[in-house]
């Protein structure tokens, strides 16, 4: 690749239901048209907001649910390499530890609904969404995973470079 691309640094934020139901956005806007994606947003890097500070703001914005940075658990770190071949992104992934009581109103950025684990796999979810994201939320929810993601190829290649297990 001889262009150089931006690279974005975001947060993703796994909020469940009692029921344990994923809340999920249907995308308003890019990126990620059209597809369900957990909340999320970039980080305020102008301020130094922290991966944390991110998620728990995006948390509130997104959802009006509060929470602190102690109700949020770091599960995975992604670097992908050229999603969609115009930026590379460095994501962060939470999962709140506090449930949400009811569907949040619709944003700008999209619309909610709550998704059984099962259900998320016949949704339109991102490809790296399918790949990578749900099956790290699977298996490294309680414990940290740190990876790559290389977007360029197809299928998208995944590398492991690190995993610490859960001291739960």
């Amino acid at each position: 690749m001889s262009s150089v691309l931006p690279y974005k640094v975001s947060v993703l934020v796994f909020i469940e239901n009692r029921a344990g139901e994923q809340l999920l956005m249907l995308r308003a806007k890019q990126p990620n048209l059209g597809v369900w994606t957990p909340i999320g947003g970039k980080l305020e890097m102008a301020t130094g907001e922290s991966p944390f500070e991110c998620a728990v703001r995006e948390t509130e914005e997104e959802t009006g649910l509060r929470v602190s940075t102690e109700d949020m658990h770091l599960f995975a770190m992604v670097a992908e390499k050229a999603y969609h071949g115009d930026t590379h992104w460095l994501m962060f992934l939470f999962r709140c530890k506090t449930p949400i009581e009811q569907l949040p109103p619709d944003i700008k950025e999209g619309s909610f609904a709550f998704h059984s684990r099962e259900a998320i796999k016949r949704l339109a979810i991102p490809e790296t969404d399918q790949a990578a994201l749900w099956p790290i939320f699977d298996q490294y929810r309680d414990s940290f995973v740190a990876l790559r993601a290389d977007c360029t190829v197809s299928p998208i290649k995944i590398t492991i470079e690190q995993i610490t297990k859960s001291a739960m």
